[in-house]
């Protein structure tokens, strides 16, 4: 599990089939194999570590339905290494399993702040809620208003500076992840009747 809070941003060193190498800005310590850390918000294992960076495989579910097959060398990455029991959880629960893409479609200033607007697939929309929670990039981000296929998120100079957000533009493909509870709602609520499946199921018999 992750916050969606970025530690810091990583540079893709290369790229080949199944796997990414990545250079961490700021390294961290006691990075293992084996262990869990969100690169744009998509989980990954990581493989090997070196000085300053680590390598992880990547799956083709997750070149699929993320960013991260388009990414190439020299590319800025946001970087979160896996909670850990007690630590301070400023964003909210994010499970680094990236649900779909979705793409900048709009910017615009206000003093001191950024706001972005972010077209959304169908199948994504009703999934996202105003004043809500959602992760962009692997960024912990709230929802300000929600249309018809896209929604609109508020970025401070704190997000801009530290995380890819900055270098967002128009047509930026970007990985996101509905909040976890309305993924299971929505889920239990396009399940059908079991009581009336297994009643229709007893009378046939």
């Amino acid at each position: 599990m992750f916050s969606g809070i970025v530690e810091t941003l990583g540079t893709v060193r290369a790229q080949s089939p199944g796997r990414i190498e990545i250079a961490s800005r700021d390294p961290f310590a006691d990075l293992e194999i084996g262990e869990s850390i969100a690169v744009n918000g998509a989980c990954l294992t990581v493989a090997s570590v070196s000085g300053d960076g680590f390598v992880a495989d990547v799956m083709p579910e997750t070149l699929h339905r993320t960013t991260l097959g388009a990414l190439t060398g020299g590319a800025t990455v946001n970087l979160e290494r896996a909670l850990r029991f007690g630590d301070r959880v400023g964003g909210h629960m994010v499970s680094g399993h990236v649900d779909g893409t979705a793409i900048v479609t709009a910017l615009r200033e206000d003093a001191n702040a950024r706001w972005v607007t972010i077209a959304t697939p169908d199948d994504l929309i009703d999934l996202v809620a105003e004043k809500g929670c959602i992760a962009v990039d692997g960024i912990s981000l709230t929802v300000v208003d929600v249309f018809t296929a896209a929604f609109t998120v508020s970025l401070i100079p704190v997000t801009l500076a530290a995380t890819v957000a900055g270098a967002w533009r128009v047509a930026t493909k970007v990985n996101l992840e509905v909040d976890l509870i309305a993924r299971y709602v929505a889920r239990t609520l396009s399940a059908p009747d079991r009581s009336a499946v297994l009643a229709t199921a007893a009378r046939e018999r």
